[in-house]
């Protein structure tokens, strides 16, 4: 298993372990319904460790939603 540093990952996602969590998740279920990877990894590497991969590699980011008044 490939270790990815949890201080790179916060750092993509605005400090929130959370937001990490729900794009992580999102992205995971994409790539398992067939979607394409965005990084060059094994192919037996799971969708949840290759969308890690790929939000450290800045592939893959947090959108900032604007408040509604």
């Amino acid at each position: 298993m490939v270790y990815v540093p949890l201080e790179n990952l916060l750092d993509k996602s605005n400090g929130s372990v959370y937001k990490l969590v729900v794009l992580a998740s999102k992205r995971a279920l994409e790539i398992a319904e067939g979607q394409p990877k965005l990084v060059d990894i094994d192919i037996s590497t799971k969708p949840s460790t290759i969308a890690l991969h790929e939000i450290v590699e800045g592939r893959v980011q947090c959108q900032k939603v604007k408040p509604t008044k």
